[in-house]
């Protein structure tokens, strides 16, 4: 495991709210010069905990979509046939999001797409694509309530683990 301290989740805190505040103003909010600041954001991003920099998009205002939630079960649960799935849907940009699950089914997928056609298509192409998929479930998100970018880093990760 890596060995962060108070400081590094500070900076995590404040840079996935505000990613693209200046490294004066982080270094500010953080308590430490400019100087240490920067070289912490860097190791952070060299040790891989920051991933990158980017936008949320209101994908609402873009137009309209489909999210779909599909649950999938694999035919053959040998490590090469589960990794054979992950790789193949991995190709898909549609598929935002894939989970290893326990329980009922293999994996979890969050697809995006334009509408229910472009979805089937998508799943269409799963199937074709002989990955070892025995069956599905999906779910049509009918409306998002809520939806948090932001890792509760104080929650998982506060005051007892630093």
């Amino acid at each position: 495991m890596l060995k962060l301290d108070r400081t590094d989740f500070k900076i995590l805190e404040h840079l996935q709210r505000m990613g693209r505040c200046s490294n004066v103003e982080l270094a500010d909010l953080i308590g430490l010069s400019p100087s240490p600041c920067y070289a912490r954001v860097k190791r952070l991003q060299q040790i891989g905990v920051i991933e990158g920099f980017g936008a949320h998009l209101a994908m609402a205002k873009l137009g309209d979509f489909l999210i779909v939630f599909t649950e999938i079960t694999i035919s053959n649960h040998r490590r090469h046939n589960l990794r054979r799935f992950e790789e193949g849907a991995e190709k898909y940009p549609e598929i935002m999001e894939c989970y290893n699950v326990s329980g009922g089914y293999d994996f979890l997928l969050k697809i995006v797409t334009r509408n229910v056609s472009h979805f089937h298509r998508v799943m269409d192409g799963l199937l074709e694509a002989d990955l070892g998929i025995e069956k599905f479930s999906s779910y049509i998100v009918m409306r998002v309530p809520f939806l948090k970018h932001e890792i509760p880093i104080d929650q998982l990760f506060g005051e007892g683990r630093w």
